[in-house]
């Protein structure tokens, strides 16, 4: 059983409500996603509650969604997510920094410098969310007419991984004499190159930035699939995941962390953090109807087309008020399909009813008050469920406040959650070891 102590909150804030009404939600701030202001207060609120880290998934395309569900969604506009971060960096000392880049529409020369930047201008508080990229649109965007398969995404971003790392360990920690007297700036002897020559990546390096703080950013992974597991397995330090009830979560928990051993990796060396949406009231009825209230603004140009993309197909077409029926598979996430079409049968949902839900958010959702909602956080880590959870706040400020004031302090009083930072870098507050220069000693 996992010690209560260890209990890893992140706040996914990318859009800064992944509920399609929390704009339209009274005292929201409905520019949050793309006002610095703002932003910077979550985030210095973040802070002071000792959260772990600050996520930004992001999007390469406006969204493959009609015109009339876009107009209604408050994520069309954000920052980019290395600009925004590397600015918060600047007004926060202990908060992780965590920005979503792509294996498949990057380059890794390019992801090892900006992570390594990031790295250094936050003294060690960068976390790189490894992505494939589901969203056919993005290719359209790069210069392609068609999405890599699913597979194959997968192969690239495995070997995508081992580049930037590599690159990362270009120069040894102490490869930076700077010595005035000889004119020494630095021993070439510690400096490697790293000549890779793959089935997908050509990269000679070496990269010109000293090695990042940490060694490396912590490395997020969020997939779901076999391929997706997998990957994280291998790569993963903190993987994002998306389960609907306990025993999923202690499935997806026992699958991944029993494959550690035999990569020879510590099972406490990653972090499972699955996602969830929490809604917080004075009483278990106040919360229920601010969901009610929030559900109640999705409207269904957007709840269908948020259907569409989590099934990857369009659900425009179906009967609104028949069973959700056979959806064949696609190229698109296929994890995201299988959730889907597990919360329809579990719940008996119409399409419309499935709509609704997807359009404000269809996944894990503790909704009550702050002992209640601190009860089934306590009765995941205990169960190994998780290792913590990635925290998604129903609108802004109010949902994030609320959180704050009232859940925070009662995880705090029963041990589940630090009162203050263990230390300075992610790696240090997440309890992971710094990781050793795989080309010097």
């Amino acid at each position: 059983m996992p010690s209560p102590c260890h209990l890893k909150l992140g706040a996914f804030m990318r859009p800064v409500s992944i509920h399609t009404g929390a704009w339209r939600y009274p005292g929201a701030f409905a520019d949050a996603n793309f006002n610095f202001a703002h932003l910077k207060r979550f985030a210095q609120t973040l802070e002071r509650a000792r959260f772990d880290a600050f996520f930004m998934a992001d999007h390469l395309a406006l969204l493959n969604m009609p015109i009339e569900a876009l107009q209604r969604s408050h994520t069309v506009s954000s920052f980019e997510p290395f600009t925004l971060l590397s600015a918060l960096s600047q007004h926060t000392e202990h908060l992780g920094l965590v920005a979503t880049a792509s294996t498949t529409f990057d380059e890794p020369f390019h992801i090892a410098r900006r992570f390594a930047s990031l790295d250094h201008l936050s003294n060690g508080r960068a976390g790189w969310n490894i992505v494939t990229t589901s969203n056919p649109d993005a290719a359209l965007n790069f210069g392609r007419d068609d999405h890599m398969a699913h597979d194959e995404r997968y192969a690239r971003a495995r070997e995508f991984h081992d580049v930037v790392t590599g690159l990362w360990d270009s120069w040894a920690d102490d490869a930076f004499i700077r010595d005035p007297e000889s004119g020494l700036f630095f021993d070439p002897q510690r400096l490697h190159r790293l000549d890779h020559k793959g089935t997908y990546l050509s990269v000679r390096g070496p990269l010109h930035i000293a090695r990042p703080v940490q060694g490396r950013p912590v490395i997020v992974q969020a997939g779901a699939s076999e391929a997706g597991r997998q990957l994280a397995a291998e790569t993963a330090e903190v993987i994002f995941a998306a389960h609907g009830t306990l025993q999923e979560g202690q499935r997806f928990y026992a699958d991944v962390k029993g494959r550690l051993a035999a990569l020879g990796r510590e099972r406490d060396h990653l972090k499972i953090l699955p996602a969830a949406f929490v809604v917080v009231g004075d009483t278990v009825e106040e919360a229920r109807a601010i969901r009610a209230r929030l559900d109640s603004l999705v409207h269904y140009d957007s709840a269908i087309a948020s259907l569409s993309i989590a099934l990857g197909h369009d659900a425009s077409k179906f009967d609104p008020d028949a069973p959700l029926p056979e959806v064949p598979q696609t190229n698109a996430s296929q994890s995201s399909r299988e959730r889907v079409i597990a919360l329809a049968e579990r719940e008996g949902f119409t399409v419309r009813q499935l709509a609704q839900r997807l359009g404000g958010y269809g996944g894990l959702a503790f909704v009550g008050t702050a002992h209640t909602i601190a009860d089934q956080m306590q009765e995941w880590l205990e169960a190994e469920g998780c290792d913590g959870f990635n925290i998604m706040f129903p609108w802004l400020p109010g949902g994030l406040d609320a959180f704050v004031e009232k859940v925070v302090p009662e995880l705090q009083r029963r041990g589940l959650f630090r009162r203050e930072y263990e230390g300075r870098t992610l790696r240090e507050n997440l309890g992971l070891p710094r990781p050793e220069n795989q080309f010097f000693a």
